[in-house]
């Protein structure tokens, strides 16, 4: 009777994790700063990886932060991030993997996501923040602003520019960064969470393996 309870416990655990990572997908950024609390909701216990081709955005703003949830056990966790945003991205040739272990009967499972296979029909996201833990990639950058006080990241008189990721509270005095454009390619990446405005994934294709064979990278 207590092996079907830790089942089902699992089970529900796999489909809570699982379901949210379909829209919980995306980008990149670089470097690490001091802040405080990131995104505003508790994080799952799992990190997901994250392979893109290209990943242009506008309006790139960096700050460092913290990502706090439970891990799968159900304790206390949290994790150093650095959180990056754009106010709008395009993404090409996106893969997102995620594997959750010691599944019943089944033992490892392994969520694929693939999306923006089309470089003429990308990814599109508005309002893009990432809470990334490690990042691999070529950047370029335009008009680039190193060591800007992370409450002075939106400039004044630019609609269209962002700041501080609104609903949570990062170190207003605290080292960011921030530039008019941002181009990385070769990406590998591995995030706690993303939240964006919108989110458009062209052409997706979700799959589930067995074992963790099928992760992104």
């Amino acid at each position: 009777m207590s092996s079907q309870v830790r089942g089902g416990t699992r089970w529900k655990r796999f489909a809570l994790v699982m379901v949210p990572s379909v829209v919980a997908t995306a980008a990149v950024g670089v470097g690490l700063a001091q802040g405080a609390l990131a995104a505003s909701f508790s994080v799952s216990g799992q990190e997901f990886k994250v392979r893109t081709d290209r990943l242009e955005g506008k309006n790139f703003v960096q700050y460092g932060s913290v990502a706090t949830g439970k891990d799968l056990e159900g304790k206390d966790a949290v994790h150093a991030v650095a959180v990056s945003g754009f106010s709008s991205a395009t993404i090409t040739n996106m893969c997102q993997s995620v594997v959750t272990p010691k599944v019943p009967v089944l033992g490892n499972v392994s969520l694929e996501l693939r999306a923006g296979t089309n470089p003429d029909n990308p990814v599109r996201a508005t309002n893009l923040y990432l809470d990334v833990s490690q990042l691999d990639a070529d950047a370029e950058f335009k008009n680039i602003d190193i060591g800007v006080a992370a409450g002075s990241l939106k400039k004044e008189g630019d609609p269209e520019g962002i700041g501080i990721q609104p609903g949570t509270q990062a170190k207003k005095e605290g080292f960011a960064q921030r530039a008019d454009e941002a181009v990385l390619t070769k990406v590998k990446q591995t995030a706690w969470a993303t939240t964006a405005g919108t989110f458009k994934l062209s052409d997706l294709k979700l799959r589930l393996h067995t074992g963790d064979k099928k992760e992104c990278f």
